[in-house]
């Protein structure tokens, strides 16, 4: 058998996938699709698991349906909703997310949901067909695609949950939890970890509850009181969301949140942050003593121009930019200076 490896020394083998995507052409990044044939050739010799191999397979192509849909509406701002699936219509809650997704296609931001009912649906009928999303899940029971999307061109059925959570956190710039039940809690869990160990880019975070609503106040108490007194998380994991209990309140915390900050790139080990405007006059020396604390021993926030390895994207080329000398372990502080930009 003849062993494939990643690097150019497989022969005819390399000369044969060359004029593969040649004859496919145009083929986007030609040596990331190169690698991706070799992982799929070295896979068929390492496992005898058809199993294995059909794991594999319906990954990829869950992946790249996920890109197919998604890819043309990458320049929209989306909020992915995550909420119950047995919330009734007649429960206020409903209402309230209803009235969300209504406000966020109001304000131009399209709506990513599970696509099955309760908070799901909700938030669908609210934002309406042309500005939703749905990423279903195959389930033997309860999550049927609800009405509201039903034969939307941007509904996705995936069979694996991985994928489907990529997909509702890598295509998103904020997501809103309204209550419910192990789902909903799991989506919670896996949104903080990712942004508490900078997994994800900052973003907002709400916690939706009605008014005089307790479910996630006794969830951020239960953080108090247990996990932090263990040390398990840290005070300023704190920072890395809110809790509201009106809908308007909550969309304003959106807006707000991109209102100077466009996006952040990790260039040779620290963050660079776009933002839409530059800061005024002694604004970068205030942030530099209010979140010392994340920063490196000696460590400084300075401005500067486009890195090279942002030459892909050229249309981002003339924003101004922060480098910061971050520690990598605070970024419930990280998230929190992304959103004292905006405070200028």
């Amino acid at each position: 058998m003849t062993k494939i490896r990643f690097s150019r020394t497989n022969g005819e083998i390399d000369a044969m996938i060359d004029a593969l995507i040649q004859q496919a052409a145009p083929v986007c990044c030609p040596d990331v699709v190169r690698e991706m044939i070799i992982a799929a050739l070295k896979a068929g010799q390492d496992t005898d698991e058809r199993a294995d191999l059909k794991l594999m397979n319906s990954t990829m192509k869950e992946m790249r349906i996920t890109t197919e849909v998604f890819g043309p509406y990458r320049h929209v701002r989306k909020v992915t909703v995550f909420g119950s699936a047995r919330t009734r219509p007649e429960e206020p809650v409903y209402q309230m997310a209803v009235a969300f997704g209504r406000r966020l296609a109001e304000e131009g931001l399209m709506v990513i949901t599970g696509a099955g009912g309760g908070i799901m649906e909700a938030a669908n009928v609210g934002a309406g067909p042309g500005m939703s999303f749905g990423v279903n899940i195959r389930l033997p029971f309860e999550q049927k695609a609800n009405d509201a999307l039903e034969g939307n061109p941007r509904l996705i059925t995936y069979k694996y949950f991985f994928n489907r959570k990529v997909a509702f956190l890598r295509e998103t710039d904020a997501v809103a939890l309204f209550p419910g039940g192990f789902g909903t809690l799991d989506e919670a869990m896996e949104t903080l970890t990712l942004m508490q160990t900078g997994k994800h880019t900052p973003m907002p975070l709400l916690l939706i509850d009605e008014p005089g609503g307790t479910y996630w106040q006794k969830w951020i108490q239960f953080f108090h009181d247990e996990l932090l007194a263990e040390g398990y998380i840290s005070k300023g994991d704190f920072e890395l969301f809110e809790r509201v209990d009106d809908v308007e309140t909550a969309v304003q915390h959106i807006q707000k949140f991109y209102r100077r900050y466009h996006s952040i790139r990790y260039i040779d080990g620290l963050p660079v942050i776009r933002m839409q405007t530059p800061l005024p006059e002694g604004a970068i020396e205030e942030l530099r003593k209010r979140f010392a604390d994340m920063l490196r021993p000696g460590g400084t926030i300075r401005t500067t121009g486009p890195k090279p390895l942002e030459a892909d994207e050229p249309e981002l080329a003339e924003l101004p930019r922060l480098v910061l000398d971050f520690n990598q372990h605070d970024f419930g502080r990280l998230r929190s200076f992304v959103g004292a930009l905006n405070e200028y």
